[in-house]
């Protein structure tokens, strides 16, 4: 099986393991079965808003085991690279959780909530209580000289609701405010990656987002799974520029307790892709085609390995936006389900 093939399983959270506080279908038992093989499991997360004692518990709320050990935060990275630029006592605006502030007290600085304190630093994580009054202090501080890191720079954050505004938002509105941009220590930049790697020598990272979790893999040289639970999809995989393409695709974390052949993005049996004038083709071999036709029967198995055989002949070829066709029936309806139908040839 697949993570067999790695001493250490690196994890993304939100989205790849739970949306919100709904485990993602199949993460429960596979992580289970995981936890009995002689594989490291880690969780990894930009999320900087809770403590890793407090990511454990929510884990174990889930039924999926862990330690705080087994975890690494954005919140850890974003205070070591201040400590790391900063001298122990010097104060550092936090603008986010007391998670984040008490990662600032564990490198020997001083965190602070007011401008007026003077601070030196300021440390961004994501926070649902962040106001207006705490971007205008973050505000002060940055164009008085403070040095200034987010945590991460995602967007968005997948939740059970949908996707809601994430820690990169407001990074967003800072940096038009200011006119500066911040050092980052989440994916896809590299502190957070070989924090939670120490110790590894061939980790595996899954995740659900191509432009943190795989671009951040390729960036710190390890083998990456994308997972379609949640933000990337089907057109945005294909369209991945060379530095954000994984290793693997897959529907979700079962993935890793499959044979290797059914995630790796090579060409599929059992499709045939091919580059035509103004983007792609899809077909099936006739005789799948057939017993496709008198079952009426489809599997996500199936519709991924499309995708992936698509992935490895576009990407070998050109990559970037495509235009797909079907070229049979079958094809038609795997595509109409990835989404990606552009019509039919035939």
């Amino acid at each position: 099986m697949l993570a067999e093939d790695y001493d250490a399983l690196l994890l993304d959270l939100d989205g790849t393991v739970y949306r919100g506080g709904t485990p993602v279908a199949g993460a429960v038992p596979t992580l289970s079965r995981l936890r009995a093989m002689p594989v490291s499991v880690r969780y990894v997360t930009n999320n900087a808003s809770n403590r890793p004692e407090q990511v454990a518990e929510k884990l174990n709320s889930m039924s999926i085991p862990a330690t705080s050990s087994d975890v690494s935060t954005s919140a850890q990275a974003g205070a070591a690279l201040l400590a790391e630029r900063l001298t122990a006592g010097d104060s550092v605006l936090v603008l986010g959780t007391e998670a984040l502030a008490e990662e600032v007290v564990s490198r020997g600085l001083r965190p602070v909530r007011s401008a007026d304190e003077t601070p030196v630093g300021v440390l961004q994580g994501h926070s649902e209580a962040t106001a207006w009054r705490d971007l205008a202090e973050a505000c002060l501080a940055i164009r008085a000289g403070a040095v200034w890191v987010a945590c991460n720079r995602d967007t968005t954050l997948p939740t059970e609701r949908g996707e809601l505004p994430g820690n990169g938002a407001l990074v967003a509105a800072l940096e038009v405010a200011t006119g500066r941009s911040p050092v980052v220590a989440g994916k896809p930049e590299k502190p957070l990656l070989s924090h939670a790697a120490v110790g590894t020598t061939k980790p595996l990272f899954v995740g659900d987002r191509l432009e943190t979790d795989t671009a951040g893999a390729r960036g710190a040289d390890m083998c990456s799974m994308l997972v379609l639970t949640g933000v990337s999809g089907a057109a945005d995989v294909l369209a991945a520029p060379p530095e954000a393409r994984p290793d693997y695709l897959a529907a979700d974390l079962t993935a890793l307790c499959a044979p290797v052949e059914e995630s790796a993005i090579t060409p599929q049996p059992e499709w045939k892709a091919e580059v035509t004038g103004d983007g792609m083709t899809l077909s099936a071999p006739e005789a799948r085609h057939r017993r496709e036709q008198a079952s009426r029967q489809a599997s996500p198995r199936e519709d991924l390995a499309a995708l992936r055989s698509l992935c490895a002949v576009w990407w070998s070829a050109a990559g970037g936006p495509v235009r797909v066709r079907s070229g049979d029936r079958r094809a038609q309806r795997a595509l109409y389900r990835l989404g990606l139908d552009s019509g039919t040839d035939r």
